[in-house]
Protein backbone atom coordinates (compact mmCIF):
# COMPACT_ATOMS: atom_id res chain seq x y z
CA UNK A 1 0.00 0.00 0.00
CA UNK A 2 1.13 3.31 -0.70
CA UNK A 3 -0.27 6.50 0.72
CA UNK A 4 -0.67 9.06 -2.18
CA UNK A 5 -2.47 12.08 -0.94
CA UNK A 6 -4.27 14.11 2.40
CA UNK A 7 -7.36 15.20 0.48
CA UNK A 8 -8.99 18.80 2.70
CA UNK A 9 -12.40 19.51 1.75
CA UNK A 10 -12.48 23.13 2.30
CA UNK A 11 -15.40 25.37 2.23
CA UNK A 12 -13.33 28.50 0.99
CA UNK A 13 -11.10 27.05 -2.04
CA UNK A 14 -9.59 29.96 -3.02
CA UNK A 15 -8.50 31.32 0.19
CA UNK A 16 -7.15 27.89 1.56
CA UNK A 17 -5.07 27.37 -1.67
CA UNK A 18 -3.30 30.73 -1.42
CA UNK A 19 -2.78 30.35 1.96
CA UNK A 20 -0.71 26.92 1.67
CA UNK A 21 0.72 28.30 -1.50
CA UNK A 22 1.58 31.61 -0.47
CA UNK A 23 1.83 31.23 3.11
CA UNK A 24 2.80 27.61 3.77
CA UNK A 25 5.20 27.62 0.67
CA UNK A 26 3.99 24.64 -1.20
CA UNK A 27 3.62 24.40 -5.11
CA UNK A 28 0.71 23.56 -6.87
CA UNK A 29 1.05 20.58 -8.78
CA UNK A 30 -0.41 23.36 -11.92
CA UNK A 31 0.80 26.77 -12.74
CA UNK A 32 -2.70 28.36 -12.30
CA UNK A 33 -4.53 26.16 -9.60
CA UNK A 34 -8.48 26.68 -10.04
CA UNK A 35 -11.20 25.17 -8.30
CA UNK A 36 -12.74 22.53 -7.58
CA UNK A 37 -9.28 20.93 -7.43
CA UNK A 38 -5.78 21.04 -6.86
CA UNK A 39 -2.31 19.49 -5.43
CA UNK A 40 0.66 20.56 -3.87
CA UNK A 41 2.83 17.87 -4.77
CA UNK A 42 6.07 18.25 -2.72
CA UNK A 43 9.86 16.66 -4.27
CA UNK A 44 9.83 13.65 -1.67
CA UNK A 45 6.45 12.29 -0.14
CA UNK A 46 2.68 12.37 -0.36
CA UNK A 47 0.69 15.36 -1.80
CA UNK A 48 -1.41 17.42 0.10
CA UNK A 49 -4.69 18.65 -1.85
CA UNK A 50 -8.11 20.41 -1.83
CA UNK A 51 -11.09 19.92 -2.98
CA UNK A 52 -13.92 21.93 -2.65
CA UNK A 53 -16.64 20.98 -0.77
CA UNK A 54 -19.79 22.06 -3.07
CA UNK A 55 -18.23 19.68 -6.13
CA UNK A 56 -17.11 16.84 -4.20
CA UNK A 57 -20.57 16.99 -2.06
CA UNK A 58 -22.47 17.09 -5.86
CA UNK A 59 -20.34 14.04 -7.09
CA UNK A 60 -21.13 11.88 -4.20
CA UNK A 61 -24.72 12.83 -4.87
CA UNK A 62 -24.97 14.78 -1.32
CA UNK A 63 -23.19 12.23 0.87
CA UNK A 64 -21.11 14.58 2.42
CA UNK A 65 -21.39 14.95 6.32
CA UNK A 66 -22.51 18.70 7.37
CA UNK A 67 -23.52 20.45 10.43
CA UNK A 68 -21.51 18.39 12.86
CA UNK A 69 -19.61 20.99 14.63
CA UNK A 70 -16.11 21.56 14.58
CA UNK A 71 -13.96 19.09 15.74
CA UNK A 72 -10.06 18.50 15.10
CA UNK A 73 -10.14 14.72 13.65
CA UNK A 74 -6.69 15.55 10.95
CA UNK A 75 -3.53 16.84 11.57
CA UNK A 76 -0.96 18.19 8.32
CA UNK A 77 2.21 17.58 9.17
CA UNK A 78 4.93 18.93 7.06
CA UNK A 79 9.04 18.89 7.77
CA UNK A 80 11.58 21.27 7.80
CA UNK A 81 15.25 21.42 8.50
CA UNK A 82 15.02 24.82 10.11
CA UNK A 83 12.00 25.31 12.24
CA UNK A 84 12.82 28.62 13.40
CA UNK A 85 13.47 30.34 10.10
CA UNK A 86 10.63 28.73 8.82
CA UNK A 87 8.26 29.50 11.44
CA UNK A 88 10.04 33.43 10.84
CA UNK A 89 9.03 32.92 6.83
CA UNK A 90 5.42 32.28 8.15
CA UNK A 91 5.24 35.01 10.45
CA UNK A 92 6.44 37.47 7.49
CA UNK A 93 3.89 36.11 5.29
CA UNK A 94 0.98 36.73 7.57
CA UNK A 95 1.04 33.58 9.63
CA UNK A 96 -0.07 33.48 13.18
CA UNK A 97 1.51 30.34 15.41
CA UNK A 98 -1.09 28.88 17.55
CA UNK A 99 1.52 26.73 19.95
CA UNK A 100 4.82 25.52 20.34
CA UNK A 101 7.58 25.36 18.92
CA UNK A 102 7.45 22.24 21.83
CA UNK A 103 9.82 19.52 21.80
CA UNK A 104 8.41 15.74 22.50
CA UNK A 105 11.43 13.43 23.45
CA UNK A 106 13.92 14.32 22.51
CA UNK A 107 13.40 13.81 18.67
CA UNK A 108 11.03 15.79 17.26
CA UNK A 109 10.25 19.71 17.85
CA UNK A 110 6.97 21.21 16.74
CA UNK A 111 4.87 24.18 16.62
CA UNK A 112 0.89 24.43 15.46
CA UNK A 113 -1.36 26.96 13.01
CA UNK A 114 -4.40 26.98 11.10
CA UNK A 115 -5.40 27.33 7.71
CA UNK A 116 -7.83 29.44 6.76
CA UNK A 117 -10.96 26.45 7.37
CA UNK A 118 -9.14 26.18 10.45
CA UNK A 119 -7.15 22.59 9.72
CA UNK A 120 -4.03 21.95 12.37
CA UNK A 121 -0.89 22.14 10.66
CA UNK A 122 2.17 20.80 12.18
CA UNK A 123 5.54 22.32 11.18
CA UNK A 124 7.91 19.56 12.67
CA UNK A 125 12.07 19.38 12.55
CA UNK A 126 13.45 16.43 13.51
CA UNK A 127 16.49 16.57 16.37
CA UNK A 128 17.39 13.42 15.76
CA UNK A 129 15.99 9.47 14.27
CA UNK A 130 14.77 6.78 16.13
CA UNK A 131 17.69 4.63 14.93
CA UNK A 132 20.25 7.16 15.91
CA UNK A 133 21.16 7.38 11.94
CA UNK A 134 22.06 11.56 11.09
CA UNK A 135 18.64 12.76 10.43
CA UNK A 136 18.13 13.21 6.74
CA UNK A 137 17.23 16.49 4.57
CA UNK A 138 13.67 17.56 4.53
CA UNK A 139 13.96 18.56 1.32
Amino acid sequence: MHLTQIRLIVDDFARTCAYYRDVIGLTPQDDQPAPPYVAFKPELGSSLCLHDRTDLDAALGGALRTGLGRTDVAVVSLRVDDLDAYLAGLRERGAEIAFGPVVFGDRIRCAYLRDPEENLIEIQQWLSTRSGAPVPPAC
